[in-house]
Protein backbone atom coordinates (compact mmCIF):
# COMPACT_ATOMS: atom_id res chain seq x y z
CA UNK A 1 0.00 0.00 0.00
CA UNK A 2 2.68 2.37 0.97
CA UNK A 3 4.67 1.92 -1.98
CA UNK A 4 1.13 2.63 -4.12
CA UNK A 5 0.51 5.75 -2.65
CA UNK A 6 4.37 6.58 -2.98
CA UNK A 7 3.77 6.17 -6.82
CA UNK A 8 0.95 8.35 -6.85
CA UNK A 9 2.52 11.13 -5.26
CA UNK A 10 5.73 10.75 -7.21
CA UNK A 11 3.21 10.80 -10.07
CA UNK A 12 1.39 14.02 -9.16
CA UNK A 13 3.72 16.12 -7.58
CA UNK A 14 5.05 18.83 -9.69
CA UNK A 15 8.78 18.77 -10.24
CA UNK A 16 10.96 21.73 -8.42
CA UNK A 17 7.90 22.44 -5.84
CA UNK A 18 8.36 22.26 -2.30
CA UNK A 19 4.91 20.17 -1.55
CA UNK A 20 3.53 21.46 1.92
CA UNK A 21 0.68 19.70 3.92
CA UNK A 22 -1.98 20.62 1.94
CA UNK A 23 -0.95 19.66 -1.40
CA UNK A 24 0.23 16.63 0.08
CA UNK A 25 -3.49 16.08 1.15
CA UNK A 26 -4.64 17.13 -1.76
CA UNK A 27 -2.08 14.87 -3.41
CA UNK A 28 -4.15 11.61 -0.85
CA UNK A 29 -1.27 11.77 1.56
CA UNK A 30 -1.80 11.66 4.70
CA UNK A 31 0.08 13.64 8.07
CA UNK A 32 1.73 9.87 9.53
CA UNK A 33 2.00 9.38 5.45
CA UNK A 34 4.23 11.80 5.51
CA UNK A 35 6.17 11.50 8.33
CA UNK A 36 6.81 7.50 7.01
CA UNK A 37 8.20 8.90 3.98
CA UNK A 38 10.27 10.92 5.65
CA UNK A 39 11.83 8.39 8.22
CA UNK A 40 11.58 5.90 4.82
CA UNK A 41 14.20 8.37 3.11
CA UNK A 42 11.38 9.26 -0.01
CA UNK A 43 10.85 12.52 1.13
CA UNK A 44 13.24 15.83 2.56
CA UNK A 45 12.04 17.73 4.88
CA UNK A 46 12.98 21.20 4.18
CA UNK A 47 11.98 22.92 7.15
CA UNK A 48 8.47 23.20 8.56
CA UNK A 49 5.71 22.63 6.28
CA UNK A 50 7.85 22.34 3.54
CA UNK A 51 9.45 18.99 1.77
CA UNK A 52 10.99 17.87 -1.11
CA UNK A 53 10.63 14.04 -3.11
CA UNK A 54 14.47 13.12 -2.45
CA UNK A 55 16.63 13.73 -5.72
CA UNK A 56 14.50 17.07 -6.66
CA UNK A 57 15.76 20.32 -6.51
CA UNK A 58 13.61 23.58 -5.93
CA UNK A 59 13.51 26.09 -8.37
CA UNK A 60 12.61 29.32 -8.73
CA UNK A 61 9.05 29.08 -10.37
CA UNK A 62 8.75 25.86 -7.95
CA UNK A 63 9.97 28.55 -4.64
CA UNK A 64 7.47 31.05 -6.19
CA UNK A 65 4.23 28.62 -6.42
CA UNK A 66 4.78 27.28 -2.91
CA UNK A 67 5.43 30.85 -1.16
CA UNK A 68 2.16 32.13 -3.37
CA UNK A 69 0.01 28.96 -1.29
CA UNK A 70 1.38 30.01 2.12
CA UNK A 71 1.61 34.11 2.07
CA UNK A 72 -1.31 35.98 1.47
CA UNK A 73 -1.32 38.54 -1.34
CA UNK A 74 1.94 37.62 -2.65
CA UNK A 75 3.34 38.69 -5.71
CA UNK A 76 6.72 39.07 -7.91
CA UNK A 77 7.30 42.97 -7.91
CA UNK A 78 8.86 45.66 -8.82
CA UNK A 79 12.29 46.01 -10.77
CA UNK A 80 11.67 41.53 -11.07
CA UNK A 81 8.21 42.98 -12.49
CA UNK A 82 9.20 44.74 -15.31
CA UNK A 83 12.06 42.56 -15.98
CA UNK A 84 10.08 39.53 -16.90
CA UNK A 85 7.86 41.67 -19.23
CA UNK A 86 10.79 42.93 -21.41
CA UNK A 87 12.13 45.68 -18.99
CA UNK A 88 15.39 45.43 -17.98
CA UNK A 89 18.37 47.83 -18.23
CA UNK A 90 21.34 46.00 -16.59
CA UNK A 91 21.85 42.20 -17.10
CA UNK A 92 22.77 40.42 -13.79
CA UNK A 93 23.51 36.71 -13.49
CA UNK A 94 21.76 35.96 -10.46
CA UNK A 95 19.27 39.33 -9.84
CA UNK A 96 17.33 38.99 -6.28
CA UNK A 97 14.06 38.33 -6.95
CA UNK A 98 11.59 41.47 -5.63
CA UNK A 99 8.71 39.85 -3.71
CA UNK A 100 5.55 41.93 -2.17
CA UNK A 101 2.99 41.31 0.26
CA UNK A 102 0.79 42.89 2.57
CA UNK A 103 2.19 41.28 5.96
CA UNK A 104 5.31 40.40 7.16
CA UNK A 105 6.32 36.07 6.60
CA UNK A 106 8.99 34.31 8.61
CA UNK A 107 10.94 33.09 5.67
CA UNK A 108 12.52 29.32 5.68
CA UNK A 109 16.15 30.15 5.42
CA UNK A 110 16.94 27.23 2.69
CA UNK A 111 14.42 29.89 0.13
CA UNK A 112 18.01 32.07 -0.10
CA UNK A 113 20.01 29.12 -0.99
CA UNK A 114 17.89 28.47 -3.81
CA UNK A 115 16.47 31.80 -4.87
CA UNK A 116 17.88 35.48 -3.58
CA UNK A 117 15.06 37.61 -2.66
CA UNK A 118 14.09 40.95 -1.24
CA UNK A 119 10.73 40.98 0.58
CA UNK A 120 8.51 44.08 0.82
CA UNK A 121 6.04 44.46 2.77
CA UNK A 122 5.49 48.10 2.22
CA UNK A 123 1.69 49.16 2.02
CA UNK A 124 1.59 51.32 -0.93
CA UNK A 125 -2.44 51.85 -1.10
CA UNK A 126 -5.20 52.77 0.53
CA UNK A 127 -7.76 49.83 1.97
CA UNK A 128 -10.39 51.05 -0.52
CA UNK A 129 -7.97 49.32 -3.79
CA UNK A 130 -8.80 46.42 -4.24
CA UNK A 131 -5.75 44.06 -3.34
CA UNK A 132 -5.46 42.22 -6.85
CA UNK A 133 -5.59 45.28 -8.65
CA UNK A 134 -3.28 45.03 -11.75
CA UNK A 135 -1.63 41.86 -10.84
CA UNK A 136 -1.76 39.02 -12.75
CA UNK A 137 0.03 35.81 -13.64
CA UNK A 138 2.30 35.55 -17.22
CA UNK A 139 2.23 33.41 -19.75
CA UNK A 140 4.67 30.65 -19.28
CA UNK A 141 4.64 30.46 -15.52
CA UNK A 142 2.85 29.09 -12.79
CA UNK A 143 -0.85 29.96 -12.70
CA UNK A 144 -1.03 31.07 -8.60
CA UNK A 145 2.13 33.40 -9.03
CA UNK A 146 1.08 36.98 -9.51
CA UNK A 147 2.88 39.37 -10.81
CA UNK A 148 2.35 43.36 -10.95
CA UNK A 149 1.63 44.85 -13.97
CA UNK A 150 3.97 47.52 -15.66
CA UNK A 151 2.31 50.46 -14.21
CA UNK A 152 1.96 49.09 -10.54
CA UNK A 153 6.01 47.75 -11.12
CA UNK A 154 6.58 51.44 -11.69
CA UNK A 155 5.32 52.43 -7.97
CA UNK A 156 6.77 49.56 -6.35
CA UNK A 157 10.37 50.28 -8.05
CA UNK A 158 9.84 53.58 -6.86
CA UNK A 159 9.23 52.89 -3.73
CA UNK A 160 12.66 51.32 -3.41
CA UNK A 161 14.55 54.22 -4.65
CA UNK A 162 16.46 55.68 -1.73
CA UNK A 163 16.44 52.87 0.82
CA UNK A 164 19.29 51.13 2.49
CA UNK A 165 22.29 50.32 -0.97
CA UNK A 166 21.98 46.56 -0.30
CA UNK A 167 18.30 46.62 -0.92
CA UNK A 168 17.71 50.05 -2.46
CA UNK A 169 17.16 50.87 -6.34
CA UNK A 170 19.42 52.99 -7.77
CA UNK A 171 17.69 56.06 -9.15
CA UNK A 172 19.82 56.66 -12.03
CA UNK A 173 18.88 52.35 -12.99
CA UNK A 174 15.36 53.27 -12.48
CA UNK A 175 15.46 56.54 -15.06
CA UNK A 176 16.88 54.27 -17.55
CA UNK A 177 14.22 51.79 -16.68
CA UNK A 178 11.18 53.95 -17.19
CA UNK A 179 12.66 54.99 -20.72
CA UNK A 180 11.38 51.93 -22.09
CA UNK A 181 8.17 52.20 -20.51
CA UNK A 182 6.49 54.05 -23.25
CA UNK A 183 3.57 52.03 -23.29
CA UNK A 184 2.35 52.48 -19.96
CA UNK A 185 -1.68 52.82 -19.48
CA UNK A 186 -2.29 56.13 -18.26
CA UNK A 187 -5.28 55.12 -16.99
CA UNK A 188 -4.48 52.46 -14.99
CA UNK A 189 -1.57 54.80 -13.46
CA UNK A 190 -3.81 56.96 -12.33
CA UNK A 191 -6.10 54.70 -10.56
CA UNK A 192 -3.22 53.41 -8.76
CA UNK A 193 -1.27 56.70 -7.78
CA UNK A 194 -4.84 58.08 -6.51
CA UNK A 195 -4.93 54.86 -4.00
CA UNK A 196 -1.53 55.67 -3.40
CA UNK A 197 -0.65 57.10 0.36
CA UNK A 198 2.90 57.30 0.30
CA UNK A 199 4.04 60.94 -1.10
CA UNK A 200 8.00 59.83 -1.98
CA UNK A 201 6.06 57.83 -4.03
CA UNK A 202 3.97 59.97 -5.90
CA UNK A 203 6.72 62.62 -6.29
CA UNK A 204 8.87 59.75 -7.57
CA UNK A 205 6.38 59.08 -10.00
CA UNK A 206 5.81 61.98 -11.22
CA UNK A 207 9.50 62.94 -11.73
CA UNK A 208 10.14 59.77 -13.55
CA UNK A 209 7.30 60.30 -15.66
CA UNK A 210 8.28 63.77 -16.61
CA UNK A 211 11.65 62.99 -17.29
CA UNK A 212 10.90 60.02 -19.74
CA UNK A 213 9.04 62.66 -21.57
CA UNK A 214 6.26 60.07 -22.84
CA UNK A 215 2.50 60.84 -22.91
CA UNK A 216 1.55 58.79 -19.72
CA UNK A 217 4.01 61.23 -17.49
CA UNK A 218 2.08 64.60 -18.44
CA UNK A 219 0.12 66.00 -15.50
CA UNK A 220 1.04 64.07 -12.52
CA UNK A 221 0.96 66.47 -10.16
CA UNK A 222 -2.81 66.35 -9.06
CA UNK A 223 -1.43 63.16 -7.38
CA UNK A 224 1.38 65.33 -5.35
CA UNK A 225 -1.32 68.09 -4.67
CA UNK A 226 -3.76 65.24 -3.36
CA UNK A 227 -1.25 64.21 -0.53
CA UNK A 228 0.12 67.68 0.30
CA UNK A 229 0.79 70.56 -1.97
CA UNK A 230 3.92 72.26 -1.23
CA UNK A 231 5.86 69.35 1.12
CA UNK A 232 9.28 68.81 0.02
CA UNK A 233 10.20 64.78 0.40
CA UNK A 234 14.19 64.14 2.19
CA UNK A 235 15.36 60.60 1.97
CA UNK A 236 17.48 60.62 5.32
CA UNK A 237 18.19 56.79 6.02
CA UNK A 238 21.46 55.92 6.77
CA UNK A 239 23.87 54.07 4.55
CA UNK A 240 21.70 55.58 1.19
CA UNK A 241 21.77 58.44 -1.51
CA UNK A 242 20.57 61.15 0.28
CA UNK A 243 18.44 63.14 -2.05
CA UNK A 244 15.28 65.89 -1.75
CA UNK A 245 12.24 65.73 -4.25
CA UNK A 246 10.70 69.05 -4.95
CA UNK A 247 6.96 69.49 -3.76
Amino acid sequence: MASKTLQRLMDVAPRGQPLDPRLLRESGISAQQTTYFVKAGWLQRLSKGAYLLVGDTPTQNGILAYLSRRIPSLHVGGKTALDWQGVRHNLSFRDRIVLWADQPHAMPEWIEEYMPYTFQTTRLFDADMPADLSLSALPNRDPSVLVSEPERALLELASDIGKRRAKGQPLEEAINLVSSLRNLRPKVLDTLLSHCTRVKVVKLVRDLGQASGFAWGHDLQRHVDRLGPGRRWTSSRKDAPKFTLKA
